[in-house]
């Protein structure tokens, strides 16, 4: 069976993901052991498939994830770790899957916490404070809003390893359906 890249990269990524989803699941954490490998992991793989235009490619893509959530990050709303597993998630995949795993990524956060707050029967406190977190942010910018955000305990936390692992598997799915 030939190689086939466009399968190889999103299957790595979820399974880089899933593992980071497992540790921040149970710990709320996602360490360093598992998004410094991916990432570097990434970048080899697509070196060793595409050459330089690949190992670019998977720099751009690692980059350009980990940037979109940082901007999250900076504003308080997700964890150092789902920022490195993000960029780690993209330098996998490539550039040309990036798009497709932000969405992906996006809409089974979304889907994931309206859930989460039906489930823990705060779904109509969340839908307001979204409100006051955007107020917020529309005149303080990316300031963590000082009691909503994700360091404190007492509010809804998602653990976002899961939307990002769920993004990647339905990038892998994706691409196998194109197949």
């Amino acid at each position: 069976m030939p190689f086939d890249n466009e399968i190889v990269y999103p299957a790595s990524a979820s399974i880089a993901a899933l593992l980071g989803a497992a540790f921040d699941v149970r710990s709320r954490r996602i360490p360093n052991f598992v998004t410094a490998p991916a990432f570097v992991a990434g970048l080899l793989l697509h070196l060793g498939v595409e050459g330089g235009k690949g190992f670019a490619s998977s720099l751009a893509a690692g980059l350009l994830c980990g940037a979109i959530f940082l901007i999250f990050y900076l504003a308080g709303g997700m964890g150092a770790g789902d920022v490195k597993l993000i960029a780690a998630a993209g330098a996998l995949v490539g550039l040309s899957n990036t798009a497709v795993l932000l969405v992906c990524t996006s809409l089974a956060g979304g889907a994931m916490g309206i859930l989460f707050a039906l489930v823990r029967g705060r779904l109509r406190s969340t839908l307001s404070n979204v409100a006051v977190l955007a107020s917020h942010h529309q005149h303080l910018g990316l300031t963590p809003h000082p009691d909503l955000n994700v360091r404190n305990a007492a509010t809804l936390r998602l653990p976002y390893g899961l939307a990002i692992a769920a993004g990647c598997c339905i990038t892998l799915y994706l691409q196998g359906m194109q197949r």
